[in-house]
């Protein structure tokens, strides 16, 4: 019986040390194509040197692939960190929290840009990925009924949330990025989220 453990085991810890080689090939290769349309099983096969079947055992299709990869380097952003931006005490200082953890994910890794590249093309992606994303949304919600504490309608709220999570999203910081270090682009950011928090409360403090 011990031996069959020992064995499990083994064979266990060499799946998940595969696993691991293919998302960092699928990634690298993110990195290195222009194209999402370069991004495939076999590619991503020929790369990690596997089986195409091997890659499809793992993660089932090209969608749970690109999941994976969006995940892995969720982990390495330190994406995780938006429990930090909800749970700070003061609502405005969580909103700056929130845009530098995000400027500093969408910065930490080029094939980022290609994943958001096939959140365009791809509906199913799009999906499956929005809906990891969609916590940020959740969050910036929150904070900013918080900061609006009955002085703002609920359209009005809905539309500063928005907004910011518009603000803090990837294809802001595309567009920002070029010229710009990434502490510049975050400082526009939470500046233009400040501007957004001010339109919808005039006459705060």
């Amino acid at each position: 019986m011990p031996k069959r453990s020992y064995v499990s085991s083994v064979r266990a810890d060499a799946a998940a040390e595969k696993r691991s080689r293919v998302v960092e090939a699928a990634t690298q290769l993110l990195r290195e194509e222009h194209s999402i349309t370069a991004f495939s099983l076999e590619a991503v096969a020929k790369a990690a040197g596997v089986t195409r079947l091997t890659v499809y055992n793992q993660f089932g299709s090209r969608q749970g692939l690109l999941e994976a990869v969006f995940d892995d380097i969720a982990r390495r952003g330190r994406i995780m960190r938006l429990g930090e931006a909800w749970a700070a005490p003061d609502p405005r200082l969580g909103l700056d929290l929130l845009a530098e953890i995000f400027c500093e994910f969408w910065s930490s890794d080029p094939a980022i840009g290609r994943l958001q590249d096939a959140m365009l093309v791809d509906p199913d992606i799009a999906q499956a990925l929005g809906e990891r994303l969609g916590r940020g949304r959740q969050i910036i919600g929150a904070l900013v009924g918080r900061l609006a504490e009955g002085r703002a309608t609920a359209a009005q709220q809905r539309d500063t949330a928005d907004l910011i999570f518009g603000l803090t999203g990837f294809a802001m910081f595309r567009l920002l990025a070029p010229g710009r270090s990434a502490e510049a682009v975050c400082l526009l950011v939470k500046t233009a989220c400040g501007d957004a928090i001010r339109r919808m409360l005039p006459n705060a403090s």
